[in-house]
């Protein structure tokens, strides 16, 4: 049995008390591979953005607002943690200042000065030890494969889930499983609790039991 830790859904990144940004990530699929985990007899441990889907009664959910809160919660959480599935969609930037009041509206064009935030999963990739392994996803528009075996080696990824932006806040996911070497080892489509019970099997076999 695994303790996995699941990140999932999306992060809010505030511009003043009321406004932020952030994108359409629901948390379907971070709950649809928790399920697969937890049938599969694993244990797990959730960390999650803002959504209004519920998780297992059985994992141990954790919820953060920034992508800045799920870094800081997941880093705690993965040492005593055997693996990684990286499903959350962290906003990839933040304001360099946020506004102590509300932005008043002005007639005027509003200029945003943002920076990125660090990537959650590559940090974490960073610090696994030679027991631990990551999963990552990655959502492309363009060059899908080149671009997501690019970023399974810079987060140091064991498995790369490549899907695309239809997969946002949607109930069905098509997605291909590349490995290292940016092979395809497999490919599932359907509702996503069907596609998180095939991507679990495949780390079940190639990351769980191989060790």
């Amino acid at each position: 049995m695994a303790r996995i830790l699941i990140t999932s859904g999306p992060t809010r990144q505030y511009l003043d008390p009321v406004r932020y940004l952030t994108n359409a990530s629901s948390g379907r699929m971070g709950r649809a591979l928790a399920e697969a985990a937890l049938a599969l007899g694993h244990e797990v441990v959730v960390v999650t953005g803002p959504v209004e889907v519920e998780y297992p009664s059985a994992a141990e959910v954790n919820s953060v607002t920034s992508t800045e809160d799920m870094l800081r919660e997941s880093r705690r959480l993965f040492a005593a943690c055997d693996g990684l599935i990286g499903a959350a969609a962290p906003c990839d930037y933040r304001p360099v200042r946020v506004a102590e009041q509300k932005i008043a509206k002005t007639g005027e064009p509003l200029v945003l000065h943002l920076v990125e935030t660090d990537d959650v999963v590559a940090a974490l990739g960073a610090t696994k030890r030679p027991d631990q392994w990551v999963v990552g996803f990655a959502l492309e528009t363009e060059d899908h494969r080149l671009r997501a075996l690019a970023k399974a080696e810079r987060k140091s990824c064991d498995l790369m889930v490549l899907n695309g932006p239809e997969a946002m806040n949607a109930p069905d996911n098509r997605v291909e499983v590349l490995d290292r070497q940016g092979n395809v080892v497999a490919e599932f489509a359907g509702p996503k609790e069907d596609v998180a019970r095939g991507i679990l099997g495949v780390i079940q076999t190639r990351l769980i039991e191989a060790r």
